[in-house]
């Protein structure tokens, strides 16, 4: 890509020079890969392995495969991120809240974002075979195929239910964390996978009302954009509360202390209640900016977050306990 300077101006006329273009530097072609990773969204799901991890070994995990599985799981989530970069880079044009992105800017040409999604799926599958075991490999593989071929392919452009089914992928880092442990799977991460699962629609539904009229311009039919405020909160209340049924489960399933336990009940709380709370405001004429969805979708966020700490945090209270 070329990037742009100011010439002086010329001694004839006084007139500035047309803009030279010159060779963007190492450092920007670098910026640009890393932000076609999408470092932000790989942090959240790297919140959701390493605590597995804690929970698999009963304890803190073996150092090498905690590093081993970040870093190749890292590119795994990076290469799925940058594939999907290149595919959707039409509607990301349209949407103010992606027009920043790379692909969108030209920063990267698709050719290399394709090339560079490709090296790093083929470098975490070869990662996790070689230094961890063969089902985090697969699950890993899995997860990137997931997303994209059946949620960026398949769903998004589709069907208002894109979130819910595509979030699969989003859930899959809860069980390549266990199989690293044990190369083995049981219900205690699955439990934590519907977490996810069910935690993913109503996080990303709230942020999607905000940016509504970005997702109609590029003709994405989330759920807000074809649907009342009052029918995207009202199931997002129904998945809340199956967000922290799920989470409180995982308890008698994983065999925790009332630690986890104390810290799902209060948490579960405070999301329920607030979901309850945006969809009465709802039910009472209140709209747009006004009904502050954002302050949900960082609930959110803290939610899993913090949820996810107490999840790390209990296997060794239980084992300082013992």
């Amino acid at each position: 890509m070329a990037l742009t300077n100011r010439a002086p101006h010329t001694e004839e006329t006084g007139e500035p020079a047309a803009e030279a273009p010159r060779k963007a530097s190492f450092g920007e072609h670098a910026r640009a890969y890393v932000a076609l990773s999408k470092p932000r969204v790989i942090e959240l799901l790297l919140i959701t392995t390493i605590p597995v991890m804690f929970v698999a070994a009963g304890g803190v995990p073996p150092l090498w495969t905690a590093v081993a599985t970040l870093v190749f799981g890292t590119m795994s989530a990076a290469s799925a991120n940058a594939m999907n970069c290149y595919i959707d880079r039409d509607i990301d044009r349209e949407m103010r809240r992606t027009r920043q992105r790379p692909g969108a800017m030209d920063l990267v040409t698709p050719r290399g974002a394709l090339f560079y999604g490709l090296t790093l799926a083929i470098g975490s599958t070869v990662g996790f075979l070689v230094f961890v075991n063969t089902l985090s490999a697969v699950l890993s593989v899995f997860a990137i195929a997931f997303y994209i071929f059946v949620y960026t392919m398949l769903l998004k452009r589709r069907t208002a239910q894109n979130v819910v089914w595509g979030g699969i992928a989003g859930c899959m880092p809860v069980l390549i964390g266990w199989a690293a442990v044990t190369n083995s799977l049981d219900w205690a991460p699955f439990v934590l996978f519907l977490v996810v699962f069910f935690w993913t629609p109503p996080h990303t539904w709230t942020l999607a009302m905000r940016y509504r009229e970005d997702y109609a311009a590029a003709k994405v039919p989330m759920l807000p954009v074809v649907a009342s405020d009052r029918r995207v909160l009202l199931e997002s209340v129904l998945y809340s509360w199956a967000t922290v049924i799920v989470s409180l489960i995982f308890w008698p399933v994983a065999g925790t202390t009332w630690f986890y336990g104390v810290v799902a009940l209060v948490l579960g709380a405070l999301l329920v209640i607030q979901a309850h709370r945006l969809l009465s405001r709802s039910m009472a004429g209140v709209t747009g900016a006004q009904l502050k969805t954002m302050n949900f979708f960082h609930l959110t966020n803290a939610y899993l977050a913090l949820l996810f700490v107490a999840v790390t945090i209990d296997p060794l209270i239980a084992r300082f306990l013992l």
